[in-house]
């Protein structure tokens, strides 16, 4: 592998191309998308919009929230287990400090790319939120 091939940058124009290629694969209207049983129904169609200057940035905002939610489950997880009594005191420990260690890289991650961690809550519609609200 050399190390062009190695560097994040050219990765992420690598992603930010398919995207864009899969993007212009989307039916370029919303008349142009027709509903399950094939008859067109009034009212709003929601479609996902993206530039080539966004779409980076867009793809990191779903990444940071896909490891939020995962980092949310891990934390409710190790709480069970503690509650439990699973854990030795050694692995409440080291289990606290890397759920601490975690946080701090996602915070640095989204303040990296001008998120919050507000942004990564995805509103779901008539579901509410992807992530429960922060404490």
């Amino acid at each position: 592998m050399s190390d062009e091939t190695r560097r994040p940058g050219n990765r992420f124009d690598e992603v930010a191309d398919a995207a864009a290629r899969a993007f212009r694969l989307l039916p370029a209207a919303p008349q142009d998308v027709l509903p399950p049983g094939g008859s067109r129904a009034r009212g709003t169609t929601h479609r996902v919009t993206t530039s080539p200057d966004t779409v980076e940035r867009d793809l990191i905002k779903l990444v940071l929230t896909i490891v939020e939610l995962l980092r949310q489950l891990m934390e409710r997880q190790a709480l069970q287990r503690v509650d439990a009594g699973d854990l030795t005191e050694e692995q409440e420990e080291r289990l606290g400090a890397t759920l601490m260690i975690l946080h701090e890289r996602m915070v640095e991650l989204c303040a990296r790319y001008e998120l919050s961690m507000q942004d990564l809550n995805l509103d779901l519609g008539p579901l509410g939120t992807l992530l429960p609200p922060s404490e």
